[in-house]
């Protein structure tokens, strides 16, 4: 009996020791910096349309029928070893009329840096011929918009409350893909950068508080309770549009010190979102002391993928910025 015992006890302690060394290596994993490679180093494994939640679509506007939307993602995965990753969501543009996930531009910057050691995911969300539901608060708010504004408007309201989604479901899976949650990016180009944005600087129940479960029971595929951190923001030709809309509906101001910092890109003689809007959002930012990396794009337009700062591409600018202000290690 009392060799049953001690064995009883001594197989307890191996097991309760090896289930606090697995916390210490998890709590010191979140605190400490991923590693990274400045060139191309891994094979990347991509994993096609991943489920991350569900959203109502509808015939028009304030439809009262619906239908189900699964709602998907990519993942692009470095073959390396690390339990200790970064990621970046990549969100297409398109003026939230078109686009998806297969963007040219997204799967580029998702390979990039997923070669490098991010994981890396690019995300569909509904679209403005989807007709996602939209809060009453931001339909209200239609009657200030232009005319020809007024769908894009209303569907970057669906398009934000996706966005949101995938980053929940990202953070929620964080350790199936080995990601480290303290080390993920937000980013996209032109309505994906506005949506970027929007993410990375609202409030944590903006875009999803408006609309009861009652109203919409897909809510309940968002992980709404799934806490997230967002690191950085990359910015490319977008603008403060979303936040811009929140304070005029509450008159609460979203960008604060609290917020990530943001790398923005984005040029002078662009004529879709013009040169100004980048120059308003670098105000609002630099007003409450925060970091930022501001690109000019000399005589650019919208979309300069291709565009040079010092003979570097926009990705070495954005991989310089995500190493700078997250502190990640370099090999």
């Amino acid at each position: 009996m009392v060799l049953h015992t001690y064995i009883l006890t001594f197989l307890t302690q191996i097991l309760l020791g090896v289930a606090l060394h697995e916390n210490s290596v998890e709590i010191s994993f979140e605190n400490q910096p991923p590693v990274v490679t400045k060139n191309a180093s891994y094979d990347v494994l991509i994993k096609k349309d991943i489920v991350y939640a569900q959203g109502l679509t509808h015939a028009y506007w304030e439809s009262p029928s619906s239908q189900v939307m699964n709602l998907k993602m990519d993942a692009y995965l470095p073959q390396n070893k690390s339990k200790n990753r970064p990621a970046i969501m990549f969100i297409h543009g398109g003026g939230f009329v078109g686009g998806n996930k297969e963007h040219k531009a997204m799967v580029n910057l998702a390979n990039y840096f997923a070669e490098r050691g991010w994981v890396t995911f690019s995300i569909n969300y509904r679209l403005k011929k989807d007709y996602g539901s939209v809060s009453e608060s931001w339909m209200k708010h239609k009657r200030f918009v232009p005319p020809r504004r007024v769908n894009q408007y209303l569907a970057m309201y669906p398009a934000l409350r996706d966005a949101k989604a995938a980053l929940r479901w990202i953070t929620k899976h964080a350790k199936e893909f080995q990601i480290n949650p303290n080390f993920i990016t937000v980013g996209g180009g032109s309505a994906g950068a506005e949506t970027a944005i929007g993410v990375g600087c609202s409030l944590k129940n903006d875009f999803s508080r408006e609309i009861s479960l009652k109203h919409d029971k897909t809510l309940d595929t968002t992980n709404q309770q799934q806490e997230y951190k967002v690191a950085s923001i990359l910015d490319f030709w977008g603008s403060n549009a979303a936040l811009k809309a929140l304070k005029t509906i509450d008159k609460q101001e979203r960008i604060d010190p609290s917020d990530p910092p943001i790398f923005i890109a984005h040029g002078t003689k662009d004529p879709t979102v013009i040169f100004e809007k980048a120059e308003i959002l670098k105000t609002h930012y630099e007003s409450n002391n925060l970091p930022i990396a501001f690109h000019p794009l000399i005589d650019k337009l919208h979309g300069p993928w291709g565009a040079k700062v010092d003979n570097k591409s926009l990705s070495e600018l954005a991989f310089d910025f995500m190493v700078e202000f997250q502190k990640l290690v370099v090999n």
